[in-house]
């Protein structure tokens, strides 16, 4: 049996100032973390905006500014492969590069399963080959079949994906749910499941939104965190991306004050599924009768189709 490899603490290597971020003063460089808040909070927006920047080399939300880049591996369980596209393409569209041979890397398997040892291979076997440095995985309860209160479930399942970071040293950011009607408590105590999920975050980055803005928190383990942030959902060209509401953009705000039938277009835009009508007063806050008359001039319009029992979005398969 190999002994435990052992290093006096004044041999160990330097890490240098400036490779301390992957994004500064978002994430950590190797860090693994969490993406985190409740529904509709754009999470996976926030996700794929970090991807496009670490992949690029353009500023995430036309702010923070990568420090290393390379290729990104990103798995999306929820939405379709034409969504994440169409999204991919509008956030490079708002940062000002070209789609087209950004190393951003697609897993277009149907399902990702970690607690399986296949699953877990193939992803090993994956982020062998491409050596990301960022990988992705959106949402966390489509990764799995375990009770993510149980302790003793959760913990393996970081722990492989912390031995991933290690190994490949990449770093790893995973989106997952808050709880529902947690305003009240810390960004980080909100979160859905075991508290191994808040723990195991070197770099955690949490959404709420308050009078139709988004709230940007910054969580780091080994670093100052930052000032809030407040960020727009705005229409950039022909996409859709995040921006600081502060900063100066020729992008159409979609929370500012947002009509019904604005609102309507939103909250649609941001999944990828149809919608029912009462699913759709939960999410805009608004009255039955309101969301039915903004449904019926959005659908005479064509802005918006009836899909079975339920709404979505023109264009948005």
């Amino acid at each position: 049996m190999s002994r435990l490899p052992i290093c006096r603490a004044d041999q160990l290597a330097e890490r240098p100032a400036e490779q301390h971020w992957l994004i500064e003063g978002l994430w950590g460089e190797q860090a693994v973390g969490i993406v985190g808040g409740e529904p509709k909070c754009c999470k996976s927006f926030l996700a794929l905006d970090l991807a496009v920047a670490v992949a690029s080399g353009a500023d995430c939300l036309r702010r923070f500014r990568p420090a290393a880049t390379g290729p990104v591996l990103l798995f999306s369980g929820e939405d379709p492969l034409a969504v994440v596209r169409r999204r991919l393409e509008g956030i490079a569209g708002a940062a000002g590069i070209a789609f087209a041979g950004l190393d951003v890397h697609v897993i277009t398997a149907p399902s990702l399963r970690l607690d399986l040892g296949a699953d877990q291979q193939r992803l090993i076997d994956a982020v062998d080959a491409l050596r990301p440095k960022l990988l992705v995985l959106d949402p966390f309860v489509r990764l799995h079949r375990i009770d993510e209160n149980a302790a003793a479930e959760v913990a393996p399942l970081l722990g492989y994906l912390r031995g991933l970071q290690r190994c490949f040293h990449t770093a790893v950011l995973l989106v997952h749910h808050a709880r529902k009607g947690a305003g009240h408590l810390r960004a980080g105590q909100a979160l859905r499941g075991s508290s191994e999920l808040h723990a195991w975050g070197d770099s955690n980055l949490y959404l709420r939104r308050k009078a139709d803005r988004l709230h940007l928190t910054v969580e780091h383990r080994a670093a100052p965190s930052g000032e809030e942030t407040l960020l727009e959902l705005a229409i950039h060209g022909q996409g859709l991306a995040l921006h600081p509401a502060d900063a100066p953009s020729d992008a159409v705000n979609l929370d500012l004050a947002p009509t019904a039938l604005e609102r309507i277009e939103q909250v649609l835009a941001s999944t990828s599924r149809a919608l029912s009508q009462r699913e759709l007063r939960g999410a805009c806050h608004m009255r039955a009768r309101t969301v039915g008359q903004a449904l019926s001039e959005l659908i005479d319009s064509g802005r918006v189709l009836r899909a079975g029992d339920g709404y979505r979005l023109a264009g948005n398969p």
